[in-house]
């Protein structure tokens, strides 16, 4: 969620040939964000966000140049079980209200390898902001075949504690710690 899209911009340089910062749209039908965390270590439970928007500006000739937004309901998020859906949004975790966001801005990228890329950011859930880095991979560019126009994808992962963020509800016997894995596609703007 701190999205790992930014390392996915800075990636981009690596591939294609800009002269100023572009502007490449997330596709929110082709984009997770998953999350597991122990549960009181009987198991790993996972669940998922959906529906958010987000946006690369690219800059190939400066990439520390370059940035990236997202923003997700945090009604958006999905476990698999309405009931534990439903807790996740009351008062003992979100108190989640209808248009409360999560969000990531892009602070800073490190560039790591050809296509990969330490992409740092505030992450902004539950009121409370707190510095956050994903370590994030350029998986493909190039022309979509359906979309016709460019595209490209990326990988990130990080982790999060969720007490940092005032969802420390259940720690330890819930893991405090939050594993987060990224998968994005995103439409370079005409």
């Amino acid at each position: 969620m701190k999205s790992l899209v930014l390392a996915a911009a800075f990636a981009l340089g690596a591939t294609s040939a800009v002269a100023a910062p572009e502007k490449y749209m997330l596709d929110a039908s082709h984009s997770q964000i998953i999350f597991n965390y122990e549960h009181f270590g009987f198991s790993t439970t996972y669940g998922m966000f959906s529906g958010f928007e987000g946006e690369i500006m690219f800059d190939e000739a400066d990439p520390a140049n370059s940035s990236v937004t997202v923003s997700m309901p945090v009604k958006s998020m999905f476990t698999g079980w309405e009931q534990r859906d439903g807790h996740f949004m009351s008062g003992d975790f979100f108190g989640a209200q209808d248009g409360d966001m999560i969000t990531f801005a892009s602070t800073g990228i490190e560039v790591t390898g050809d296509q990969t890329a330490l992409i740092t950011g505030d992450l902004t859930m539950n009121g409370m902001t707190k510095a956050v880095v994903l370590d994030a991979v350029l998986n493909k560019t190039g022309q979509h075949p359906m979309e016709g126009k460019v595209w490209a994808g990326f990988d990130a992962t990080t982790s999060v504690l969720r007490s940092d963020f005032g969802l420390g509800a259940f720690a330890p016997a819930v893991s405090d710690e939050v594993n987060i894995v990224i998968s994005i596609e995103a439409a370079k703007a005409n």
